[in-house]
Formats: structure tokens, C-alpha cells, sequence
């Protein structure tokens, strides 16, 4: 079974409503009602996977993707994960920091794997 990678998704989502940037909104009149936006699922679970256990296919999935979304996107994928602290525990117990996380993804029932690159 394939997973969907969702980088951006999956960063913002880290970071969690309180820590992302909102833009101004109009207030709506009394009489119309706001649609709510979905709310993004809490982390039940971390799993972190080195990109080399992944099989080829997905790997050249992963490198493609991460090389379009350039470091920008990768940088704020990082800050995120420094931001929450269950997933930066996650990290360090298994010896690896945010800045060899390339991508990540967030399933909806809450499962959150990472998927790092050793430095070389």
C-alpha cells in the first residue's frame, strides 16, 4: 500500500494553529456563518524511517519531491518539528535531529512518519 506524502500539509500541521501565521479575516456579518476549516488531526504516533530503508521507486518519489520543494520548504518542515515537542523527543531517541528529517507525513487517523537522510 502506497502512502500520499503531504510536505506541506504535514508542516503546517505540526506547527500546530496556535504558531501559524493567520491572515486577517473580515468579520462576518451576524446573520452568515463562518465555514469552519478542517481540523487538522493531533499526533498519536511518530515513526521515522532512514530514506535508504524505503524501496527504490519511492525513494526517487521522495527526492523528486523534496527537490521541488526546495529549501524553504524544507526549512520550515524542520522548524516545525522543533516546535512540538512530542515529535522532537521522537527524534532524539532515536539520535537523529530535525535537520536530517526531508519529509514527512501526516496520516489522518494521527500517524505521523518522518522520513530522514544521513548527512553525505
Amino acid at each position: 500500500m502506497r502512502k500520499t506524502i503531504f510536505f506541506a500539509t504535514a508542516a503546517v500541521m505540526l506547527a500546530g494553529a496556535a504558531s501559524a501565521q493567520q491572515q486577517p479575516v473580515p468579520q462576518p456579518r451576524p446573520s452568515a456563518t463562518a465555514p469552519t476549516p478542517p481540523k487538522a488531526p493531533t499526533i498519536e504516533s511518530v515513526s521515522i524511517v532512514d530514506i535508504t530503508e524505503l524501496p527504490k521507486d519511492t525513494q526517487t518519489q521522495v527526492n523528486q519531491i523534496v527537490a521541488q520543494r526546495g529549501d524553504a520548504g524544507l526549512q520550515t518542515l524542520r522548524k516545525s518539528i522543533d516546535a512540538t515537542p512530542k515529535v522532537k523527543s521522537a527524534l532524539d531517541a532515536k539520535g537523529v535531529s530535525s535537520a536530517q528529517v526531508i519529509a514527512a507525513s501526516l496520516q489522518p487517523n494521527g500517524a505521523l512518519t518522518l522520513i530522514t537522510k544521513k548527512a553525505g
